[in-house]
Parts: structure tokens; C-alpha cells; sequence
């Protein structure tokens, strides 16, 4: 897929996903498209972490799950990876650093045939006790906070086209 506008008015959010790995190179061109979305003044004081061990991501899921109520049964959607986006707690703008990097990671994922969703329980959770711990040893910086996750694998099925969006709410102001 090589236009940019066709992957974008495309692309869904994938929840349900095969046992097939990504290969480690297309895990590391997906995080090298999210180091090249825009930061503010060009700081980019983001980090991303990348988890690709099945028992990583379920020792993080049931971290999660526990801490914000979900259950052991908790799982990302079990997907083959994790891209973790976070930035230091004290800069200004890591949400929206860490926004612009998680949409370029979404469409590069679509691009390659991955399908990913956003997993947003660690936003305000980061420094929770069991959360922080799963986070620690996966080489999460101790001071950042996360502040969106991808979750990325082989989509289980040919999803339909997605719904349209609701273009009303376009304002188109003029001279």
C-alpha cells in the first residue's frame, strides 16, 4: 500500500488476531516510522519499547488487568506484539508526541498487513505497583510515563471496510 490517503481512510482497529509472528524486521521498520512522526520542536524525548515474548505481554496484560479491574483474564487482545510508547513525566508534550508516533505505527502496521489497536489502560497507570514492575523489566525508562500502547498482530479475519466517519463534523471556514 503505498498511498498514504488509501491507508489512512482504510485502515481499522484490528482486535482479534492469528498465532502468526512478525517478522523482527517488520516489528523494527514499524518503530522506525514511529521515531519519524513529528515531536515537538523536533525534541523527540519519547522512547519506545517493543515487546515480542508472548509471556512478556501476558505478565504485563495480567499486571494491567488486576490493576484496573479487568481480571487475570486480561490479555492486549493477545496480540504477537507490544510497541509501548512513553516520555519522561516531566515534558510537556509526550501525549501528543506519543499520539502522532502511535498513528504512524497504526498505518505503517496496515501497510504491511499487520493489523494493531490502541490499548489505552496504562495511560494513568504507569507507576502503579504491579504495572511499574512489569514495566521495569521490559526496560520502560523508570521515569517515563506511558501514554499509549500498540498492540500488533496478523488480523484473524478479512475485517469488512469500515464504517464511514461522520464528515459532518468538518468545519470548512473561509474568506
Amino acid at each position: 500500500m503505498n498511498n498514504v490517503i488509501e491507508a489512512i481512510l482504510s485502515r481499522r482497529s484490528v482486535r482479534e488476531f492469528t498465532d502468526r509472528h512478525i517478522s523482527d524486521d517488520d516489528l523494527a521498520l514499524i518503530a522506525k516510522c514511529a521515531v519519524n512522526a513529528p515531536s515537538a520542536r523536533n525534541q523527540q524525548k519519547w522512547h519506545f519499547t517493543v515487546v515480542h515474548d508472548a509471556k512478556a505481554i501476558s505478565a504485563l496484560a495480567k499486571a494491567v488487568g488486576t490493576t484496573v479491574g479487568a481480571g487475570d483474564g486480561y490479555c492486549f487482545y493477545a496480540p504477537d506484539a507490544l510497541i509501548i510508547a512513553s516520555a519522561a513525566r516531566d515534558y510537556a508534550f509526550g501525549v501528543q508526541d506519543c499520539a502522532c508516533a502511535l498513528e504512524n505505527i497504526f498505518l505503517a502496521a496496515h501497510a504491511l498487513g499487520i493489523g494493531s489497536v490502541w490499548i489505552n489502560q496504562l495511560c494513568g497507570t504507569s507507576d502503579e505497583k504491579l504495572i511499574r514492575k512489569e514495566l521495569d523489566a521490559l526496560g520502560v525508562p523508570s521515569n517515563d510515563v506511558v501514554y499509549g500502547v500498540a498492540a500488533l498482530g496478523y488480523p484473524a479475519e478479512n475485517l469488512a471496510p469500515r464504517p464511514n466517519k461522520d464528515e459532518s463534523k468538518i468545519i470548512i471556514s473561509g474568506r
